[in-house]
């Protein structure tokens, strides 16, 4: 496809931001790179992007690893805030100026793949040592576009001196989704401002519903991408049991509240004594003062089956990098088991690479984090398709109505199931 095309293609396509796996920084990327030689030689500076701030330690201590053993080519990390990532790098994309490397999300990484922005991964990475879903999530056609960085699933959190206060023993692997209620019932209060159990917002599909979808046999999309879950009464039961924690139990922060307040400010200011949370969030929690006094966490409560939802980002190439034998070398190095374990060891995330997560759950004794590895074993995949960028907008909006009480579930799900549908006839 010739590069007008490809241009007048990116642009065509909606940017759609999904709210898992990011955090919070203040600097501002410049884009770009600056060289002095060949793509790969002496005097090469390459800039690699990211959106986390909790991250850049390990995602500088993989670059300096990287610099000792390639002289002459230098990684400049660069970090900004999720929202304000994709803006800058849409910017970057249709100006020919994308960073030489880059964290890629799966929400976003068909548009980038299709528009040729990402260069191929063909070579100087053993991709057999990743989970097979998390490659996956980044190949098209059978080539892959971006190295698997991490992994993350999602953990109950609860509130030690809650549960204390009230002598009710702590979540652990024999609760259900009814047991979960029943302790939510108990800790709720509403004089004081108190919620036993926190159901997410609309667009917290990763940290929320997604999970009881799975757990209660429903799916969200076919597995040949061709149909919507929606309408499946496992689907439809597993998102009454998330809206009733709302509207019937009366466990949750009312609508307008999970709206305009983070899961995490809610959890860490004493608000809510449950709550779901990715293990993305663990260095927040650590850090605050509060949550590292008073929370641990531990797996999921289970419906029919146990599950959790699991999600990784990749480590990409741009593929017009004026500097793209350096930028390929350096994200072949992300790759690596000594890079995977530089993660671990700066509790940046749960590294991806197959025996490496033990040094972040060592690195970390405030929480019982092992949980999130453990529940590896019986994730499913974050649901996605070519297509996510438009009906992850139908499914925000029908969920938000559907959460917010302006519609019913099974009339919501079927509509929602409706518009997908109509979506995935052009996957």
């Amino acid at each position: 496809m010739k590069a007008k095309k490809l241009v007048a293609l990116f642009l065509a396509l909606t940017l759609t931001l999904g709210i898992t796996a990011c955090g919070n920084s203040s600097t501002t990327p410049s884009g770009g790179s600056q060289t002095n030689g060949s793509g790969g030689g002496k005097g090469t500076t390459i800039t690699y992007a990211i959106w986390d701030k909790n991250q850049e330690p390990g995602m500088r201590a993989i670059a300096d690893a990287f610099e000792a053993q390639n002289p002459g080519i230098k990684v400049k990390v660069e970090v900004t805030g999720w929202d304000e990532y994709w803006t800058k790098l849409e910017a970057g994309a249709t100006g020919g100026v994308l960073p030489d490397a880059f964290w890629m999300h799966i929400n976003n990484f068909r548009k980038y793949a299709d528009a040729a922005m990402l260069e191929p991964i063909t070579e100087g990475v053993d991709m057999s040592k990743f989970p097979e879903g998390l490659v996956d999530l980044y190949t098209v056609d059978g080539t892959s576009y971006a190295v698997p960085k991490d992994f993350d699933t999602i953990g109950l959190w609860y509130n030690k001196t809650m549960f204390d206060e009230k002598g009710i023993p702590y979540p652990d692997e024999s609760w259900d989704w009814d047991k979960a209620i029943e302790v939510a019932k108990q800790l709720t209060d509403p004089s004081a401002g108190v919620f036993g159990l926190m159901a997410g917002h609309s667009a917290e599909n990763q940290q929320g519903f997604y999970n009881l979808i799975f757990q209660n046999g429903g799916h969200v999309i076919s597995e040949d991408k061709k149909s919507s879950g929606y309408d499946l009464p496992e689907t439809i039961e597993a998102v009454q049991v998330w809206h009733d924690l709302i509207h019937e139990h009366k466990v949750s922060p009312p609508y307008e509240t999970l709206v305009e307040s983070s899961a995490s400010n809610l959890f860490t200011s004493g608000r809510v004594a449950m709550v779901m949370l990715g293990s993305w969030m663990v260095t927040e929690l650590k850090n605050n003062e509060y949550s590292a006094a008073n929370a641990d966490v531990a797996v999921l409560p289970q419906m029919k089956q146990r599950a959790t939802v699991y999600n990784g980002l990749g480590n990409a190439v741009s593929a017009k990098s004026p500097n793209k034998e350096a930028a390929l070398k350096f994200v072949q190095f992300t790759g690596t088991e000594e890079a995977n374990l530089l993660q671990a060891e700066h509790v940046s995330a749960i590294p991806a690479y197959e025996g490496t997560q033990q040094p972040w759950i060592d690195s970390i004794t405030t929480f019982n984090v092992g949980k999130y590895v453990d529940m590896l074993e019986y994730a499913y995949i974050y649901p996605t398709s070519k297509t996510r960028p438009r009906w992850d907008v139908a499914e925000n909006d029908y969920m938000r109505q559907i959460l917010s009480g302006q519609l019913g579930v099974e009339e919501g799900c079927k509509a929602l199931a409706s518009e997908m549908n109509a979506i995935l006839a052009d996957e």
